[in-house]
This record gives structure tokens, C-alpha cells and sequence, in this order.
């Protein structure tokens, strides 16, 4: 039974492991050994694993390609300068607690290293340990930290310009958009790097200093236990405890050396990918000039007498043997890529580079959003944005209700844009912008509210209502003032569906349209074979369905619309008699859309007389009217709707069929809430109720 629960608690182990766990059961274990008293056994093998990874983590900076392959560095630093610190408490413990007992006492690495590398005299320990951290703490770790500082530095302001540069270079089409994404990461993860390397930097620093003070600790103390508790004479307690402590702070300098040389070497490495062996190799002794030249001067020093000639002048055999065999190396690769050279001469010639081509054109995108590089962790998933999925949302409802599928909206950003600023283009021209606070939100004011807030006043720029960016936290405070607040994305993703409920007519083109009649064809194959090509050119039902999105009236009801167009199609071509054909027969639908289910449409009427000016008007000279009246009907129209919005009634107009479409027309920017109606358009069974006479 007992074996099998060792079983399982081993298969348990190996599962946590292999989950995630094994990180932090290693940095536990490091602080643990702070605590728990230690055998001079498990010292030894703890002392021997400290020493393979410094190794190990040294070699793998010299075979890095890059320093971003080597991304985790920093945390790497950190846990071993922890392993490194938690062995020096636990031998100090052991040192101090059992050092009387002789070397050995603190295990045989300690021992070997008091009593081989140093001979055993702890003056030269003292020696030797002050070395290794003069070049550990003044040259590797100083140099090491400047230039993690200096790097940080230069990377972080050049953050911009290489942002700026991967945007110019997708602009000019050297670079695909999933390049481009790729470049980016690629640039925060260098900035990221650099910036952790600047802090971790300091534990190289701060190891160095530690181990000088422990050693020192270390010798006082054992000095004053040897003395005092275990009546050893000065002489005999500053031998048996000083080799001790030389010995602990070699095994624990070792190591520091090399991680401090790793660090060293990885903040000095260029961002190029090659191995470190192989740059040095054809950076450093690739160079025939300087390999000559060297080898010329080691024989001359060779030959002077009194001087070590034989070492001098092995050492100039050999490099003069390796600049014979380096020039020999570059002749043939001269002669190869001359006749490589000669060959493409006589025979045909070089293919002129490749020619511009009509691929080089990129199609404009339809519906585009640019956004300033602070509004980037809205539309970034790994970074929690929202934005994207908020879109497609918005796609979704609004190709439910007009009626086609509106087209994904390209989302990038745009260093030329203020940090805060975004823009919405339709077929690549800007039609709107806004600006947003990403780390706020946006409260918004609906007419009647019971107190200001604190925040950066602003605008909703959809609908232009007075509205203030406060913080997250000021949230249900707001709300029980009485303000609507909404995000930073739901501002856009509103802006958005604004502006294509506006802007519909140009989104819907002879694709669309072409979808749209495919999708009727499924069902009423003989309707769409009978309208087009045959009775109504396409650009024709184009036309009619862009004149309905822009008078706001969907194009759902899509098999009536045809049946319309196939019923009048044989008398007239003109869309804008087809268009009022097709309202007519779609008059129950857009009474719907205005006023729901009500027994009663509430309208305004034109006055006679103001009705005959206009239709002379329109029967006249290209539907022209005098500047004058048109400013008063503006006027009058504008506060018929205020009083129809005071009341949470729709403002229609019901006009004669003749000039409704120059009225519509007239008052679709200036009284965008007004609907325009013909009499012909109003079903026989509905109710109207006159509000009104506009004169």
C-alpha cells in the first residue's frame, strides 16, 4: 500500500511540474534554504548545481543568435543570484556552527576549494578572493550595468521612429500587414527586454556587494566563536575559520563571475542573428590584413634577444599559417563568383529587375478605422481591447437591419493622428473623427442629470451631447446622477454605426447589389432572370437601392423591391421614378419603421399656398428655389421636429408625390430627424393625425 501511494504521490509531483508548478517549488526552495539548517552533503550538491548553471546559462548567452531568443533572461538572473544568496546564508550557518570541527565541517566543496585553489594559506585567499571581486564588481558588473542603462535608454527613444518606420514601410507595400504586426512585436518585445535587463542588471551589482560583506561577516564572526565559544586561540581560530570563509566565498564568487560574463556579453551583442562564435570568427580573426600584420610583429619581438622567442615566435607561425590560409579561402571565393560573373555575361543577359505591376495596386478598403498609437490596447486582444469584437457586433446588427452585408472595417493605427485621436474613412477618404481617453470612460449627459461630475469635459462625437471622461471608479456615482457612461470602445464602436446608417448608400455597390439579387434567386429564380439584364440594366437597380439607404429605408424587403422594379421597369428607366415607384409599394414598411405599431401617424402638412410655390418651383427650371424661402422652411421644419422630439413623437411631412423627393432632398442635412413622405406612401388603413401646417 505504501509503495503505492509513493507512486502516486511521485506521478503527483511530476503533474504539478508539468503544469506550471515546477517555478515556483524552485523559488520556495531557494528561500527555504535561508531557514532550514542544511547537511554538508546536500551543501556540496547545491554547491555543484549553483556552478553547472552558471555554466550552462553562460554558454547558452555565447550560442544565442539574438539576444531576444534569450528573452527570459532577467527572471534567470534573478532566481540563480536567489540560489546563489540562499547558499551563502546556509554555509555561513554551517561554517559558523561547525567550522571548529575542521575543513571539512562545511562540506568538501568548501574544503577543496580552501585547501586546492588556494594552497591552503589564507593569505592568498584573502588575495585571491580580493581579485576576483575587484574584476567582478569595477570591471564586468559596471560595465555590464552602463551599458544595460545606456541600451534601455536608446531603445525607448527610438521606440517611435521605429514604429513610424514599419508604418512607412507597409504604406510603400515593402511589408504585409501580418509583416508589419510581426515588426511591431517585435520592437515592444525589444523595448521590454531592455528595459527588464536595465533592473536585473542590479542583482549583478548587488550579488557582488553581498558577497564582499559576507566574507567579511563571515571572518569577524568566526573569529569572536572561535575565540569565544570554543576556546581557540586567535591564531588557530583565524586559520581553521578564515580558510572556511575564503573557500565559501570562491564557491560563491565563481559562479557570480560567470553569470556577471553572461550578462556582460548579452547586453553587448548586436540585435544581428549570429551565433557569438561565428561573429567573432569572421569579425575579429576573418580580417587577413590584421592577421598579417599581427604575425609580422610577434616574429619581430621574437627574434630580440633576451626576450621569450619561442613562445613569440610559435605564436607568429600560427598566425601567419592562418592569414595564408584565409587569403587562399577569399582568391577562390573571387575566382568562383568572377566566373560565375563571366558565364552570366555570355550567355544571356541579366533579367532587368522586375517591372511594377497592376499587384502593386491595393484596393481601398471600403470601411476603414485609423486609431492614434494610445488607442493600440483597444483594438490589441492580448492586451484585453474590446474594440474588435465590439465591430463585429456592430456589423452584425447593422447588416440586419439595412439589409446587406456591410463590410469589415480595417482597423490600424496611424502615427500622423494625435495619441488619443481615431478617424473613420469610407473608400479611404476621412468622413469623421473623435478623440478618446482609452483609461476612462466616457459619461455621458442625456438632458437631465442631478449634479456635475469631476473628468475632462468632452463630446460624444456620434451624436454630439455634452458628456465628461471620468474615471472607472466614478462610475455608479455617475449612473446615480442620472449620466449614461460608457466605454472608451463603445463610444467608437456607436461612432461607427452612426456614421454608416448615414453613409449606407455608398457601401452598397454592384457586388453587393449582385449578392443581394443572388440571394433572391434562391428562392425566386424567374424574378431576378426577368429584371436583369433583361428589363433593367444593374446599374439602374443600383442606383434605386442606393436612393432608397439614402432617404434611410432598408433594403430588407428585397423580393418586393424586385417585384416593383419588374412592374415598372417596362415604362421607365429613370431611377428616380423607380425609387418612388418602389417607396410606394414599401409605404407599410416605412411607416413601421417610423412609427411601430401605433393606430395613428402624427404629421405636418404644407400650407396651400406654401405648396403651390413649391411645386411651381419644382415644374420649373431644375427644381430651384430662392435662397430666402428655403432658409424659412428650414426654420419653420427645424422647430416642427423640436416640438415632435419635446413630445417622443416622429416628425414626418406629408408632401404631394411630386416634390417630395426636392423636399427630402432639401432638408436631409439641415432636419436629418424629419421624415419625408408622400401620400401615396401611407398605407389606407393608417390613422393620421394632423399636428400641424407648415407655412
Amino acid at each position: 500500500m505504501s509503495a503505492v501511494q509513493n507512486r502516486f504521490s511521485a506521478a503527483n509531483m511530476i503533474a504539478a511540474v508539468r503544469n506550471g508548478a515546477a517555478a515556483p517549488i524552485v523559488v520556495m526552495a531557494m528561500l527555504a534554504m535561508v531557514i532550514v539548517p542544511l547537511s554538508p552533503l546536500l551543501l556540496d550538491m547545491l554547491f555543484s548545481v549553483n556552478i553547472a548553471m552558471s555554466l550552462v546559462v553562460m554558454l547558452a548567452v555565447i550560442y544565442v543568435k539574438r539576444p531576444l531568443e534569450f528573452s527570459i533572461f532577467p527572471s534567470v538572473l534573478l532566481m540563480v543570484t536567489l540560489l546563489r544568496l540562499g547558499l551563502n546564508v546556509a554555509s555561513t550557518r554551517v561554517v559558523l556552527l561547525h567550522g571548529h570541527e575542521g575543513p571539512a565541517a562545511a562540506g568538501r566543496v568548501i574544503e577543496s576549494f580552501g585547501q586546492f585553489v588556494i594552497g591552503g594559506s589564507y593569505a592568498v585567499g584573502i588575495v585571491v578572493f580580493a581579485i576576483l571581486t575587484i574584476v567582478n564588481f569595477i570591471v564586468v558588473t559596471k560595465g555590464a550595468g552602463r551599458i544595460s542603462e545606456v541600451s534601455a535608454r536608446f531603445i525607448l527613444d527610438a521606440l517611435p521612429g521605429k514604429q513610424m518606420a514599419i508604418d512607412a514601410d507597409l504604406n510603400a507595400g515593402l511589408l504585409t500587414r501580418e509583416d508589419a504586426k510581426a515588426r511591431r512585436q517585435e520592437v515592444r518585445e525589444e523595448a521590454d527586454f531592455y528595459g527588464s535587463m536595465d533592473g536585473a542588471s542590479k542583482f549583478v551589482r548587488g550579488d557582488a556587494i553581498a558577497g564582499i560583506l559576507i566574507l567579511i561577516i563571515n571572518l569577524i564572526g568566526g573569529l569572536l566563536i572561535g575565540m569565544l565559544q570554543h576556546d581557540m586561540d586567535f591564531g588557530e581560530s583565524a586559520r581553521v575559520y578564515t580558510l572556511l570563509a575564503i573557500g565559501d566565498g570562491l564557491v560563491a564568487q565563481l559562479p557570480a563571475l560567470l553569470i556577471a560574463t553572461a550578462t556582460a556579453m548579452l547586453v553587448t551583442r548586436s540585435t544581428g542573428e549570429q551565433e557569438m562564435g561565428a561573429a567573432v570568427q569572421g569579425q575579429v580573426f576573418g580580417q587577413v590584413r590584421a592577421l598579417t600584420v599581427s604575425a609580422l610583429m610577434l616574429g619581430i619581438i621574437g627574434v630580440i634577444p633576451g626576450m621569450p622567442n619561442l613562445p613569440f615566435l610559435l605564436l607568429a607561425a600560427v598566425l601567419g599559417y592562418a592569414a595564408w590560409r584565409l587569403h587562399k579561402r577569399n582568391a577562390i571565393a573571387a575566382d568562383e563568383a568572377t566566373a560565375e560573373a563571366a558565364a552570366g555575361a555570355s550567355g544571356s543577359a541579366p533579367s532587368p529587375s522586375a517591372e511594377l505591376s497592376w499587384d502593386e495596386v491595393r484596393a481601398v478598403e471600403p470601411l476603414g478605422l485609423e486609431v492614434g498609437y494610445r488607442l493600440i490596447p483597444l483594438v490589441d486582444k492580448t492586451q484585453g481591447g474590446e474594440l474588435l469584437a465590439r465591430l463585429k457586433g456592430v456589423r452584425r446588427k447593422l447588416t440586419q437591419d439595412l439589409g446587406f452585408l456591410i463590410p469589415a472595417v480595417h482597423v490600424r493605427d496611424n502615427l500622423e493622428l494625435a495619441p488619443g485621436q481615431y478617424r473613420v474613412l469610407v473608400h479611404g477618404v476621412p468622413i469623421a473623427s473623435g478623440e478618446l481617453h482609452p483609461d476612462r470612460e466616457l459619461a455621458l449627459d442625456p438632458g437631465r442629470v442631478f449634479g456635475p461630475l469631476d473628468g475632462l469635459p468632452g463630446k460624444d462625437p456620434a451624436f454630439g451631447l455634452d458628456a465628461v471622461w471620468i474615471q472607472p471608479s466614478q462610475r455608479a456615482h455617475a449612473e446615480s446622477l442620472g449620466y449614461t457612461v460608457v466605454d472608451a470602445a463603445t463610444v467608437v464602436a456607436t461612432h461607427l454605426s452612426h456614421l454608416v446608417n448615414e453613409r449606407a448608400s455608398e457601401l452598397l455597390g454592384f457586388e453587393e447589389v449582385q449578392q443581394l439579387l443572388a440571394s433572391v434567386g434562391k428562392s425566386a429564380p424567374k424574378l431576378v432572370e426577368d429584371l436583369t439584364p433583361k428589363l433593367l440594366p444593374l446599374s439602374v437597380v443600383v442606383r434605386v437601392l442606393q436612393s432608397l439607404l439614402v432617404e434611410r429605408v432598408p433594403v430588407r424587403q428585397m423580393r418586393q423591391i424586385v417585384e416593383t422594379l419588374l412592374e415598372h421597369g417596362a415604362s421607365t428607366q429613370d431611377p428616380a421614378t423607380l425609387t418612388a415607384a418602389v417607396r410606394t409599394a414599401l409605404g407599410r414598411f416605412i411607416v413601421q419603421e417610423l412609427n411601430g405599431l401605433n393606430a395613428e401617424l402624427p404629421v405636418y402638412t404644407l400650407a396651400p399656398a406654401l405648396e403651390r410655390v413649391l411645386q411651381d418651383s419644382v415644374s420649373g427650371s431644375g427644381a430651384a428655389m430662392e435662397p430666402g424661402l428655403a432658409e424659412r422652411l428650414h426654420q419653420n421644419l427645424s422647430e416642427c421636429v423640436t416640438r415632435q422630439e419635446g413630445r417622443g413623437e416622429p416628425a414626418v411631412l406629408l408632401v404631394p408625390a411630386g416634390i417630395r423627393a426636392t423636399i427630402a432632398r432639401l432638408v436631409r442635412h439641415s432636419v436629418p430627424a424629419l421624415s419625408v413622405l408622400a401620400y401615396g406612401e401611407v398605407p389606407e388603413d393608417k390613422r393620421l393625425r394632423l399636428v400641424g401646417s407648415v407655412g
